[in-house]
């Protein structure tokens, strides 16, 4: 079932992570004659072609992403009071814009704090903490990870305080995740830890795509040498 023509000329590496068969899910309307598709990977379900309420309702993610504006009213009348409108920020796909040098400068990380990539044993120390979860992307397990995916964390002593990885992975890329505790932030913790992944993807010959959840995200982005593509309207499930 070709359902690729959907999703034609929408720059999101997510999408490809799902019809490339890495990750995630894919729900059509109608398996004989497809006008709407739903691809989900972890927390995002990404919507497509003719709206469907039955797609809609399915939804099980919980960020909603309509491809089009005529998505809006059916998800709305769908989940109701259970969702909120919200506006993420894309960036640019283009490696060829990093400056290594300054990338190289900027994942230097604070006196006291170490980087080190992340092996089965960090993996499964990410696991133990809320804010830490997100940086085990959607592997099966540590060795999973370390086949197929990428990371750094930043340790302090013998804790990990922060990190960036891989949250899901594409042909020839990853999608960028990065998380710091809630007691280390604002000491650049972010800066170095995203610098130093990006660094490691380009000597891999890996894309590293960044979607901003929040201006603050979109500003570390752009720091680490992202250019904005401007922001996009999706729902979060409340």
């Amino acid at each position: 079932m070709d359902v690729a023509y959907l999703f034609d000329g929408w720059a999101e590496p997510m999408i490809l992570s799902c019809l490339q068969g890495h990750m995630g899910t894919l729900a059509v309307d109608d398996p004989e004659g497809p006008r709407a598709a739903a691809v989900t990977v972890g927390d995002f379900c990404f919507l497509a072609g003719a709206p469907s309420r039955a797609l809609a309702a399915g939804a099980s993610a919980a960020i909603l992403v309509p491809r089009t504006a005529d998505w809006h009213p059916v998800i709305e009348a769908v989940w109701g009071q259970h969702v909120r409108p919200y506006t993420r920020y894309a960036t640019r796909k283009d490696t060829n814009r990093f400056d290594r040098a300054e990338l190289s400068a900027l994942a230097r990380p604070p006196q006291g704090v170490t980087l080190s990539p992340i092996d089965p044993a960090a993996y499964s120390l990410l696991g133990q903490a809320d804010w830490s979860r997100d940086l085990r992307g959607l592997f099966r397990d540590g060795a999973d990870f370390c086949r197929r995916g990428i990371g750094i964390a930043a340790w302090r002593d013998r804790e990990i305080v922060a990190g960036a990885s891989s949250y899901a992975i594409f042909d020839g890329g990853i999608e960028i995740e990065i998380d710091t505790h809630p007691d280390f932030r604002r000491i650049g913790l972010a800066t170095a830890c995203g610098a130093a992944l990006v660094l490691a993807c380009l000597e891999r010959g890996l894309s590293p795509s960044w979607d901003a959840h929040t201006l603050v995200s979109l500003h570390l982005a752009e720091k680490l040498g992202y250019v904005s593509a401007g922001p996009y309207p999706v729902y979060l499930k409340v």
